[in-house]
């Protein structure tokens, strides 16, 4: 069976397949890698580099004819960013963790579509008074930062997916197989985005050592934390913890946030290593499920790969009635 939903139908693209837009590693090849595929690829625009930003933006227009987007942060963001980004003409704007309300109006008059991911129902609420075309709904599964409440993606979706009514909803978090893309339909959802199984992708921008360690992880591994984000001095809203593996620096500064954020000295050294990639130091974002990722792959056939087992998930589950 096909998988036609009305994500598909909003995006035009061949399967309800969406790479999270991860900042620093989703890139112009892995999101032109994705929209090959069939999916929808979406480049991580983060906090708005432009540098970074045009570099791999031509190379995923380079890449691909299909549709592609781009992600940011929405509380990092400005205006000028977000118009000087729409001049590249992506067909769609992702934006995360924050009011998306004073950009909605850019994305909409560029005639690209508005993908606004939610942590929380009133967050969803949000989304939709300011015109969101789809929404993702993100539970605490997910690797990388979410909401400050931690809802599973399996209770969460459903509740955003009644209040959307006709508006496609996405799922996010845990999900890295096509078991996990079938249970989100199941749910409701019209697709699902996907962070960690694309982080372990040949395209994604992250060094060997990293792909290393999210294959020999499991998802106890995991833990979400505003440890890291206080030692990088990243500027995270305190909302938004963010879960990683575990590493010898967290396990040292779990539960003394505040004496860490007093602690220049401790930072420095934290910041000294971190330059250095050392993976004791670093965050490695990932899920809880990341503990089903098997095998590095390229993007464009993992995208096949996703659809495929979806499409065999949801015929078993048919047979069983």
């Amino acid at each position: 069976m096909a998988l036609r939903t009305a994500f598909t139908r909003v995006m035009s693209v061949e399967h309800p397949i969406v790479s999270a837009p991860m900042g620093g590693s989703a890139g112009g090849a892995l999101a032109a890698a994705v929209s090959n595929g069939g999916g929808l690829g979406l480049v991580g625009g983060g906090r708005g580099d432009r540098d970074w930003l045009a570099r791999e933006l031509a190379l995923v227009a380079g890449r691909t004819a299909r549709p592609w987007g781009v992600g940011f942060l929405t509380w990092a963001l400005d205006r000028e960013t977000v118009a000087w980004t729409l001049a590249h003409r992506p067909a769609a704007v992702m934006l995360a963790f924050g009011d998306p309300t004073p950009f909605a109006p850019l994305v909409r008059d560029a005639g690209a579509k508005l993908i606004l991911q939610v942590t929380d129902l009133e967050e969803a609420e949000q989304a939709l008074a300011a015109g969101a075309d789809v929404i993702v709904a993100q539970g605490s599964d997910a690797g990388g930062h979410s909401g400050r409440n931690a809802i599973g993606t399996m209770s969460f979706v459903p509740s955003v997916v009644d209040l959307a009514g006709s508006t496609p909803v996405l799922a996010a978090g845990g999900i890295v197989d096509g078991r996990g893309l079938a249970a989100a339909l199941a749910l409701g959802a019209a697709g699902a985005l996907l962070g960690t199984r694309f982080q372990t992708s040949l395209e994604a921008l992250v060094p060997a050592e990293v792909g290393k360690a999210l294959l020999g992880a499991r998802g106890e591994d995991t833990e979400r934390n505003r440890v890291l984000d206080i030692a990088r001095g990243a500027g995270w809203p305190g909302r938004y913890p963010a879960r990683t593996l575990r590493n010898p620096f967290l396990q040292a500064w779990r539960g003394r946030e505040d004496e860490l954020a007093d602690d220049e000295a401790t930072r420095q050294r934290y910041r000294a290593a971190a330059a250095h990639n050392d993976l004791d130091f670093v965050p490695i974002w990932a899920g809880q499920a990341v503990g089903l990722i098997g095998a590095v792959e390229p993007a464009e056939e993992l995208v096949a790969t996703l659809a495929a087992e979806a499409e065999q998930a949801l015929t078993r589950a048919h047979g069983c009635g």
